[in-house]
């Protein structure tokens, strides 16, 4: 019995002749001709603190970059995102149209009417502090204070009295005399709260109709002894039709927009 040898492909035997050329040659434009290795730096700013005693342009970087980190779960609970967005989830589930329309779409809507409703709040932020500060007419402490007073005057604003309450007594904060110097770590959770409690009762009066739909459907169904027939089948263009009819989602959103107005 003769065992054959397997030779290699020339394309591997290739690439393994080739391989002592690549490590000599790695070395020399990696290390260098003496081989050692390259001398690489970063460096912004002079140092931690400039000539004037202020932070220097480099930690002010890497503090942005920090902070933007925080940036979804800024979003997520200091914004209108949290209402629209289940409300919109609610609706979707109202009319039992499973994944219609997708998550993505639910999401990216949500954000763009974020913007467009926080488009105010961001403007005067900008103009009271980072403008004032970038023009060197503030110092950093003021500048942050007056940046953030507009976002916290809108949190409380659309924060029940009774969740406040329940935050600033389980933060052990004391109760302010002014709303508006309300502590972040009592206003944000309170106004998330807040927007949860709002997002489930739209949902409540946009699902109440088409609940009514599915019953008066199943009903005559079951009269009609069509027990095998999925009452979803029949309901689910009805519910469709009156939506379309009375143009659901300008409704909807319009609604939306037109709470934060009022409130």
């Amino acid at each position: 019995m003769k065992v054959g040898i397997r030779r290699f492909p020339r394309s591997a035997a290739l690439w393994l002749a080739l391989l002592p050329l690549a490590l000599w040659l790695v070395p020399s434009v990696v290390f260098g001709q003496d081989g050692s290795f390259p001398d690489l730096s970063i460096s912004i700013g002079d140092s931690k603190l400039s000539s004037d005693g202020n932070i220097s342009a480099g930690i002010k970087i890497v503090a942005l970059l920090s902070a933007l980190t925080f940036a979804p779960a800024l979003v997520l609970t200091t914004t209108c995102f949290t209402r629209i967005a289940v409300v919109l989830g609610m609706t979707r589930t109202a009319l039992g149209t499973q994944s219609l329309p997708p998550n993505m779409v639910i999401t990216g809507l949500a954000l763009f009417m974020t913007f467009a409703i926080m488009g105010p709040v961001y403007q005067q932020m900008y103009d009271d502090g980072v403008k004032p500060y970038l023009d060197g007419q503030m110092a950093g402490e003021q500048a942050l204070e007056k940046t953030f007073a507009p976002m916290r005057t809108f949190l409380v604003h659309h924060s029940r009295e009774k969740d406040l309450a329940l935050f600033l007594d389980i933060t052990r904060s004391e109760v302010p005399e002014d709303l508006d110097k309300v502590p972040f770590k009592a206003a944000v959770p309170a106004f998330v709260v807040s927007e949860l409690n709002t997002a489930f009762q739209i949902g409540f009066l946009i699902a109440l109709p088409f609940l009514v739909l599915d019953m008066v459907v199943s009903s005559v169904l079951t009269s009609m002894s069509m027990i095998t027939l999925p009452p979803v089948v029949i309901s689910l263009p009805l519910k469709l039709m009156l939506f379309v009819i009375v143009d659901g989602w300008h409704l909807i959103i319009s609604s939306l927009v037109q709470t934060y107005k009022i409130g």
